[in-house]
């Protein structure tokens, strides 16, 4: 279908100055697709091709935009880049046909009739948005993957949409400044000030990039005083996130509660290694440095701004639900709600890992034991959410080395007692 309407383009298309200059920029590409988030790229492709509707008509913003399909990723897989080049081919269309059978104006009727410019080029775009999200669930639903088309449509395709239909605009602006005189200047009126804020909100991914690579880095240091607990914090992250996900929370809580879950156990670069690897019951000076950690981490992360919600996780995540927990004996929903969360992922982590004085316990068994302890260390309705995420997602099991028997203990601090709806006390070891 795409060949058949590019083919109709090519016969129809105006090859005059609007459509030479918006091609050569259509050709660069790369102005054009900003990140949206951390995973997702949009295009911003249709700002030339609704300009090119007002300035030379359907066909040659169909060309131009098959021209700008030759712009892609060197690196991507050439089904991939046929896919891309006829998305893109097909959303001008459908946008083009729109324009024309609403009446929309052409070159000099722009000027002249700027309310028809104004709501046939948004009816376009509206269309063109439409037709590349269909397009895109549909290759997603083929796939069987993740984003599901759902999730795509809730997390990406509607919270962009108002803004993207903003800048469809900028496609109107553009033909009305060249129409009225500046030509080619017109260009960089429009594009040079998107092109700017464009790289500044580049810059300022990579510096989020780059601090949540830091605090990786950080917690890997930490987690070198002992085997056993190498990639707990990873996993934890990774655990609060599956779990925030399911409970529908928005992208800024959820980047948070993922950092809180990386950051939960921060505190312990303070816990002298000789308590770490101690060998055999902790007596209580040494669990109380143990219990000391979660304020420690609060201390390390205080003065980092974009962490600011992630203290009160970090504080309290040892709290139970019973208000039996430290550091502060809360209970019950005064507990922060994040805490609570990473409270359940801390503990079936720990369960579902080998120690150096147990191996670990198989997911099942550790969801049981949380389905007990409900009510006593943890909220019973996060425990059943918890539950259902794993049984439904499942959780990958570690490859570690076996007990090497240097410790003689039963339980760490994050470990639960079977049966009893207990769990460590001041006399158990461990620090996990």
């Amino acid at each position: 279908m795409a060949v058949v309407v590019l083919g109709f383009a090519a016969v129809h298309a105006s090859f005059d100055a609007p459509t030479a200059c918006l091609g050569l920029l259509m050709l660069a590409g790369s102005v054009m697709r900003p990140r949206v988030g951390q995973v997702y790229r949009t295009s911003l492709d249709y700002v030339l091709v609704i300009a090119l509707y007002l300035l030379s008509g359907v066909g040659s913003a169909i060309l131009v935009c098959a021209v700008g399909a030759l712009s892609q990723d060197r690196r991507h897989p050439l089904v991939k880049k046929i896919f891309n080049g006829a998305q893109s081919v097909l959303c001008a269309a459908a946008g083009g046909l729109v324009f024309h059978y609403t009446g929309g104006p052409r070159a000099g009727e722009v000027l002249s009739e700027p309310w028809d410019a104004i709501w046939t080029t948004t009816a376009a775009n509206a269309t063109w948005l439409v037709v590349n999200a269909v397009l895109l669930c549909l290759v997603l639903f083929l796939e069987g993957g993740q984003p599901s088309p759902t999730t795509f449509i809730r997390k990406v395709a509607l919270p962009t949409s108002p803004s993207l239909l903003g800048y469809g605009l900028l496609g109107m602006l553009l033909a009305v400044a060249w129409l009225s005189g500046l030509g080619f200047l017109s260009i960089l009126l429009i594009f040079v000030p998107l092109y700017v804020s464009r790289w500044a909100l580049s810059q300022y991914e990579a510096e989020r990039r780059a601090q949540a690579a830091t605090m990786r880095a950080f917690i890997q240091v930490i987690e070198t005083k002992d085997l056993y607990t190498r990639g707990h914090s990873e996993r934890v992250s990774e655990g609060v996130g599956l779990l925030g996900r399911h409970l529908g929370l928005s992208d800024d809580r959820q980047t948070a509660l993922e950092h809180a879950g990386l950051l939960h156990d921060v505190g312990k670069v303070g816990v002298p290694t000789s308590i770490i690897q101690k060998p055999g019951r902790l007596d209580d000076s040494e669990m109380d440095a143990i219990r000391l950690h979660p304020a420690r981490g609060v201390e390390l992360i205080g003065n980092i701004p974009f962490l600011e919600e992630v203290k009160s996780a970090v504080l309290h995540h040892h709290e139970k639900y019973d208000g039996t927990g430290y550091p502060a004996g809360l209970g019950g929903e005064n507990i922060p709600y994040f805490a609570r969360i990473i409270g359940i992922v801390d503990a079936f982590d720990s369960l579902t890992s080998t120690r150096s004085y147990r191996p670990a316990r198989g997911v099942e068994e550790t969801l049981d034991i949380l389905l007990q302890d409900r009510n006593t260390h943890f909220d019973p309705l996060l425990v059943d959410a918890f539950v259902e995420v794993i049984r439904r997602h499942g959780w990958k099991t570690l490859d570690q080395p076996a007990p090497d028997g240097s410790k003689v203990v039963a339980i760490d601090h994050d470990d639960l007692s079977l049966g009893s709806g207990g769990g460590a006390t001041g006399n158990a070891a461990g620090v996990e």
